[in-house]
């Protein structure tokens, strides 16, 4: 059985079609209620149909000029004290109906004269009037409220998207211009692994470039960026770099968002081992267990670095715009922390992973 889209059938169908079903339904109950007392349901029928008449012009009257004007621009006082008025003058055009209309034409035989004008009974006639207005208010209210709440979740995440977008590129800069400062100086020199720099780096531009711009990849290919990273900072720093990366557990078929762990690793070499001209070290811990996955990126300490570095390292760009995208795309599901010692920076990212 296809399922039905009551969203799109409720507003995205024709309006009049909704119109003319709202009064058939409003003015067949009444006939057949009314109707129902003396059995004679063709009579109440015209009588429901002539009041009509003035009940239509009275609603259409609210919805498409006082709501939009007033009520929607938030000035309900004055609002209130149209609705009012549209009321009582509606309510008259009503008794005016009744007397000059539908006495001689549905009850013809009858030997009561109603009094055209008699304040108390239009004031009587407002039970014809309001109650049908206030039901045509609630429903275009409810649409009023409905489709802005569904504009307001869509600019939200427009706007999130424009947000995640900006974070996610400030990633590709930095590490490119990085990359391309290694390749240079390994030109400069002639060396032999220039063109493992090039390929490694078309590796990893293809990735950013097509891979990225999926909502989710999966684990696999993000640790293969992560080794194609270190295999690029290996050849820039040489023997004086000790890297290690292990995985634990099953990460096959395991998705993440696309660059969420490369900012950590990035950091590590920025603040570990770009400061150190001794032997530095940089070790990545990665373990998923059954949807929980863990990063652990330890780094040592440089001798050289300040105040301001260790600062930089805490709160920088980098840490900075990751921990922002996890708020996003995993908010209430994810944990980060940092540590320091003595000798390291260790940065504990706990994550729950959903299907």
């Amino acid at each position: 059985m296809p399922k039905v889209n009551f969203e799109k059938l409720m507003f995205e169908s024709p309006r009049v079609l909704w119109h003319i079903l709202f009064w058939l339904i409003y003015t067949s109950f009444f006939a057949l209620v009314y109707g129902s007392f003396e059995e004679d349901y063709w009579l109440q029928f015209q009588h429901v149909w002539l009041d009509a008449i003035v009940q239509i012009p009275a609603v259409y009257l609210v919805l498409y000029v006082l709501m939009p004007k007033l009520l929607f621009k938030g000035k309900y006082g004055q609002f209130f004290m149209w609705l009012l008025l549209v009321i009582l003058v509606f309510s008259a055009f009503a008794w005016f109906d009744y007397v000059l209309i539908q006495k001689g034409l549905l009850w013809p035989d009858d030997d009561y004269k109603p009094v055209l004008w008699n304040v108390g009974k239009i004031f009587k006639t407002t039970s014809k009037v309001y109650p049908v207005i206030a039901l045509a208010i609630v429903g275009k209210w409810f649409k009023y409220w409905y489709r802005e709440q569904k504009t307001n979740q869509l600019l939200a995440e427009e706007k999130l998207q424009a947000e995640l977008n900006f974070l996610k590129a400030q990633v590709h800069p930095h590490f490119l211009f990085n990359t391309l400062n290694n390749l240079y100086a390994l030109t400069l020199k002639s060396s032999k692994e220039a063109p493992e720099v090039v390929l490694k780096l078309s590796e990893l531009l293809n990735y950013m470039l097509y891979e990225c711009s999926a909502d989710t990849v999966s684990l696999e290919k993000e640790v293969r960026l992560v080794e194609d990273y270190i295999d690029l900072e290996k050849i820039r720093y040489g023997e004086r770099l000790n890297v290690s990366l292990n995985l634990y557990n099953e990460i096959s078929g395991v998705k993440i968002a696309p660059l969420m762990i490369l900012p950590f690793v990035e950091n590590a070499f920025k603040h570990g081992v770009s400061e150190e001209l001794d032997d530095s070290w940089v070790s990545i811990d990665l373990s998923n267990k059954d949807g929980n996955l863990t990063l652990k990126v330890e780094n040592s300490k440089s001798t050289q670095e300040s105040e301001e570095d260790i600062f930089d390292y805490k709160k920088g760009i980098g840490l900075k715009n990751v921990k922002r995208r996890l708020e996003i795309l995993y908010p209430e599901q994810y944990q980060l922390d940092i540590h320091e010692s003595a000798e390291s920076f260790l940065v504990v990212l706990k994550l729950k992973l959903t299907d």
